[in-house]
């Protein structure tokens, strides 16, 4: 190895833990044209017989999420579901608050459940804590999991789904750190009414996991404070403790913007930290895990008053290479923390700072559809504890990095390896040495690529290729290594067997 490659060592003994599936998560909130326009448009000719978009559910297949939370979001705090219930021509057109938007709530639980089965995804409800509180989350509960015989199992059944939907993730509010939230709580506030709306929903149904509400950024002047008191109050009751992050790009420097996920890996230290510090506090025999269940690029579009119109254009971020590269990131830094972290889900899914946008007409994937999509494919079984070295390279903000960001998996049941690699010159090729140090290593199988000089190409309806993945060929190992270039500012998911 010289001062200007890399080496990825990899051995099949050092592993961190299982990947969970449900770290392919995504998420779906009444905002914008996420609901309406997005996944329900009866009006458009690509729309099913039960006004969703077929031409999306094939997108949202390819991508595989696992699990889809569901309202929100601020929405949350505002919602009433039962507005979302019953005959459609019954159900009330209200305000929105948190978006200024009006709600006509033809999507709601039930159009959610028969979303989730189209795509094959775990539904995670969430329950207002804002507006609403302990009743309404227990009713909801029964509304979902219930059997038959008791009022709201029988709601369910007159609305036409008579089996129950045996919801399994149960978020308890969004955000109730965040001065913006409806009903927004102090921190000790919300630690007991998470407390006690999770022990009623326990008494309904105890198979069900809860994720209590941590911070909402790291600039929070309440964080990790806030996540302490939540944990210590709500530990023995709680699966799950949520976090939520967004990255920018507001400087318009990519060295920088590229170096930000170094960022992530602290904030999951943070919290990771803080939980064990409360697990030892209490003296407690159980884990509760991290749920990463807002996170993304978002930064150029800030449209969020929908000046009360229905499906207003809101948060339609436009994606380009360097955000490709940067999410490609964060979900390495998903593999390199899955013994703590067991959920996370992209926001949105659709139009709304999304991986997929559509039109009435047509469809467009935009450059973060391809990390995401590979990821989802090829991570699978354990992830890879790697030894990576590699050439530094300067930032203004972080100054001297690794140039090459890398995580891998192995499953052991198809003895398949996944390295992901994210190559952050903005202008040097970087050769790769994969040094295999265990047996049963012996090619490259194929190497998917998203890759481009300029670090702002976007796709667009016009031009939907512009960004998109290549596929190349494998080679084998001599003996115990193989060498590859990555070209600069690019992301390569590499396959081996």
């Amino acid at each position: 190895m010289t001062d200007t490659t890399a080496r990825v060592s990899v051995d099949l003994e050092r592993t961190i833990a299982p990947i969970s599936p449900l770290l392919f998560g995504g998420f779906a909130e009444h905002m914008g044209r996420c609901i309406y326009e997005g996944i329900y448009d009866p009006a458009s000719h690509l729309a099913d017989a039960h006004g969703l978009r077929t031409d999306l559910l094939a997108a949202l297949r390819e991508l595989n999420f696992r699990v889809m939370r569901y309202p929100g979001g601020n929405f949350l705090s505002g919602y009433n579901w039962r507005d979302g219930v019953g005959p459609k021509a019954q159900r009330p057109r209200v305000r929105e608050l948190a978006w200024h938007s009006i709600e006509t709530n033809q999507f709601g639980t039930d159009e959610f459940m028969h979303f989730c089965e189209q795509i094959n995804t775990l539904p995670m409800m969430a329950v207002n804590l804002g507006t609403a509180g302990l009743r309404e989350a227990v009713d909801l509960l029964e509304y979902c999991n219930a059997p038959l015989g008791t009022v709201n199992a029988d709601l369910r059944a007159a609305n036409g789904h008579a089996a129950p939907y045996d919801v399994r993730y149960w978020c308890l509010g969004n955000e109730m750190d965040g001065a913006w939230q409806i009903g927004h709580l102090e921190a000790y506030e919300y630690a007991r009414k998470a407390k006690e709306t999770g022990r009623a929903m326990k008494m309904t149904d105890k198979t069900i996991n809860l994720i209590a509400c941590g911070s909402s950024a790291t600039n929070m002047l309440t964080y990790p404070e806030w996540d302490r008191i939540v944990l210590e109050e709500c530990y023995d009751d709680i699966e799950y403790l949520s976090l939520h992050y967004y990255a920018n790009n507001y400087a318009q420097n990519t060295p920088d913007y590229l170096a930000l996920p170094g960022q992530f890996e602290t904030h999951l230290d943070t919290l990771a930290s803080t939980v064990r510090y409360v697990k030892a506090k209490l003296r407690a025999k159980r884990d509760v895990y991290l749920s990463w269940d807002e996170w993304n690029v978002w930064y150029k579009d800030r449209t969020m008053d929908g000046q009360w119109s229905a499906a207003p254009h809101l948060i339609e971020e436009i994606y380009n290479l360097e955000d490709a590269l940067v999410v490609a990131q964060w979900l390495s830094v998903f593999l390199r923390h899955t013994d703590v972290l067991k959920i996370a889900c992209i926001a949105q899914i659709v139009n709304v700072i999304a991986p997929i946008l559509t039109r009435r007409d047509a469809l467009l994937k935009q450059s973060i559809f391809y990390p995401l999509m590979l990821f989802s494919r090829l991570a699978q079984g354990d992830a890879l504890d790697l030894h990576v070295r590699a050439p530094q390279t300067s930032t203004t903000q972080y100054g001297d990095v690794p140039v090459l960001d890398a995580s891998g998996s192995h499953d052991a049941a198809s003895g398949r390896i996944a390295l992901f690699l994210v190559n952050r010159s903005l202008d040097t090729a970087l050769p790769v040495e994969i040094r295999a140090q265990s047996d049963g290593i012996e090619r490259i199988l194929a190497m998917h690529q998203v890759a481009g000089n300029d670090p702002k190409a976007a796709n667009s309806f016009a031009r939907p290729d512009v960004i998109g993945v290549t596929t190349l060929p494998g080679q084998p190992f001599d003996g115990r290594s193989t060498t590859i270039t990555v070209p600069p500012l690019s992301f390569t998911a590499v396959e081996i067997g």
